[in-house]
Formats: structure tokens, sequence, C-alpha cells
């Protein structure tokens, strides 16, 4: 079964979303998946360096503080997850471009290597305070998952590389999708947000069920998408 996921990697609900889908995964060991971790730029206006955090809130939002009691409701459902949100460390509001530059790279290595990179991104940016908008912070997370540091460095600002990625998040936009994460089950079957792990193991049953019983068959349009709160 493939799994398709759009998320971005300064988005918290992406990072928990992550982490359930991974208990799904675990609790479904015979039903063979291949996940693919596709761009959305929550941000896409940002310059390349990103922006300071403070300034960023107060500009976009008017108040540091708009999303206290969001960040005290991940920090309790990070816990049960084994997610350390370490929100006071995070500085800078980086532009993500590059970031899923490096994880559209990993994918060439293969899928669980790709999964790697976009786990380490997150945890970079939500449990160390680090700047996914800084090209040797990208590169040392590449190393760290076995891959080539100054292969990265070349992969990360790569134009045909950018333009694909510009390309995955028009198709988003043409398939519905409007909030992250996303996640799309063999182009049947979609829906957005941090779901329970009862939702993800439905749609993974029903998904599994459609294909044994419909084997040889195409897949249908993405549907049943919904925007991510």
């Amino acid at each position: 079964m493939k799994i398709e996921v759009y998320s971005d990697t300064i988005c918290p609900w992406c990072y928990v979303g992550f982490a359930r889908l991974q208990e799904a995964l675990a609790a479904r060991p015979g039903i063979p998946m291949q996940i693919g971790w596709l761009p959305f730029e929550l941000n896409p206006d940002l310059p390349p360096e990103g922006e300071d955090r403070r300034q960023y809130m107060l500009r976009r939002f008017g108040d540091v503080d708009r999303f206290a009691a969001g960040q005290a409701q991940l920090l309790e459902i990070g816990a049960t997850l084994g997610l350390d949100f370490e929100f006071g460390r995070i500085t800078r509001t980086p532009n993500t471009r590059r970031s899923h530059a490096l994880i559209h790279w990993a994918g060439e290595a293969g899928a669980a290597t790709q999964t790697d990179v976009k786990r380490r991104a997150l945890r970079a940016h939500f449990s160390e305070g680090r700047d996914l908008a800084d090209p040797q912070v990208l590169a040392g997370i590449a190393a760290a998952a076995g891959l080539d540091r100054e292969a990265a460095l070349i992969a990360i600002d790569e134009p045909a590389r950018h333009k694909a990625i510009m390309a995955l998040e028009a198709q988003a936009r043409q398939w519905g999708v409007s909030g992250v994460p996303t996640f799309i089950f063999e182009r049947r079957y979609a829906f957005s947000g941090a779901q329970s792990l009862e939702v993800f193991l439905g749609a993974i049953d029903q998904v599994a069920s459609e294909l044994a019983g419909q084997a040889g068959s195409g897949p249908g349009a993405v549907a049943g998408a919904t925007s991510a709160s």
C-alpha cells in the first residue's frame, strides 16, 4: 500500500501525524506499506534565510504568544508519543524549501531513508531548535542519516529540484489539499490532520480490503481530504 503524506517540516501537527502514522504501521505489520513524503510550504514567501521567530509572530499575528494554548496541548500529546517539543528553543521561522529539497533528494535513496531524514528534520526543528533554512544544518541531518554531506549541499539548492517541489505543491492544490498533514492512501482515500490511531487504522484496513477485493484495478481519485486544524 502506498501512503503519500503532504506536510511541512515546521508544522507541529505534522510531527504528531508522523508519529501516529508510525504507530499505525507498527500495528499492521502484515500489510506492506511504502511511505512518500511530499512538500507543503506553510510560509513559501519567507526569504530563503527565514526570519527571527519573535519578529515573524509579531508581524503575522501581532502576538508572540499566539499559540501558547496550542503548544501546551502539543506538549501533552507529544509526551504520549515520545515527542520532545521544545518550543522555547525555536528562535527562527525558516523558509522550508531547502528542507523539502533535502527530503525529496533523500527519497532517491529509498523510502526508508526518506522517512529517516523527515524524522530527523522534524526533530531538529521541534526538539533541538535548529534552523532548517541553514544549509549546514540540513547537510548535518543528511550525514546523520548516512547520506553524503557534500551531495546534500548541492541537492538542496538545485533549481530543477525546487521546480519539482513547486510542481508537487501545485498537485496538492489540484487534489484539494488545503491543510497539513494530509495522508493519501493509494490515491483512493485521504484525510487531513493528526488524527487518532483508530482513524489511521480504519483507513489502512479499508484500503487494504479494497485492494484485496479489486486486485488489478487502477487507483481511484483522491477523495475525503479535509482542512487540517
